[in-house]
């Protein structure tokens, strides 16, 4: 395993999974690591162009965090894009159950992926799943 490869797994749509997701990737982009970043499921429409819905809190900390300064985990997964070397790939078969275009996606996002290929790159990586 390369542990300077950090590969995540977006399914959930709750704030806490979707904020911790991204506080790794952005941690592990700008430490220097190649970070790949996999959304599906209930995590998809929260990247929909122009959908700044927030998501609900799972718990009491998604909850406290609301009001605090704590950075947007959108704004975190564009950071670890802009400053180290971080992707975020749509899952195709999740687009193609919502009907979603890749236009519809936030333009920041890379193209879509579908899991075998996801998971046949991420074989030597460590691999985080939310």
């Amino acid at each position: 395993m390369d542990p300077s490869k950090i590969r995540i797994i977006v399914v959930s749509g709750a704030l806490e999974r979707l904020q911790m997701a991204a506080m790794i990737a952005s941690v592990g982009a700008v430490s220097g690591n190649e970070v790949r970043v996999f959304l599906s499921m209930n995590a998809m429409p929260f990247f929909l162009r122009g959908n700044h819905d927030a998501p609900p809190a799972e718990g009491p900390f998604g909850q406290l965090m609301a009001g605090k300064r704590v950075p947007p985990f959108r704004t975190l997964l564009q950071q670890a894009i802009e400053l180290g070397d971080a992707k975020v790939h749509p899952c195709s078969m999740a687009m193609d159950v919502m009907g979603v275009e890749p236009d519809a996606l936030e333009p920041y996002l890379s193209e879509p992926l579908g899991l075998t290929k996801f998971l046949h790159d991420a074989r030597d990586s460590q691999v985080w799943s939310f």
